[in-house]
């Protein structure tokens, strides 16, 4: 998985069978800082994650194709998550006890 932003839509007319009904973005990856980081991905938006907003991807093309219901399915990038905030050198265990 990764942080990534979303950078706009991708519009297909004609596409794979198993993307109907889904809506694709650009995902450009970024660090923990929010700087870009790697090549802009397309991803399946899974959650309706905004324009701009930040989103973990996942990578795992079976879990994406699980998402579309076709186990055929070339999609490989999902967002599974709209991020509300990135503590950068904290953990889970340290903001649970404040």
């Amino acid at each position: 998985m990764l942080l990534a932003r979303v950078e706009g839509n991708v519009t297909a007319t004609r596409k794979h069978p198993s993307f109907e009904g889904w809506r694709l973005v650009i995902c450009q990856p970024i660090g923990q800082m929010g700087r870009p980081e790697g090549v802009p991905q397309v991803a399946i938006d899974s959650l309706g994650a905004g324009m701009h907003q930040r989103v973990i991807l996942s990578s795992d093309g079976s879990a994406a194709r699980v998402a579309v219901g076709d186990p055929r399915s070339p999609a490989r990038w999902i967002i599974v998550g709209i991020v509300d905030e990135v503590c950068p050198g904290s953990t889970a265990s340290e903001d649970e006890k404040a």
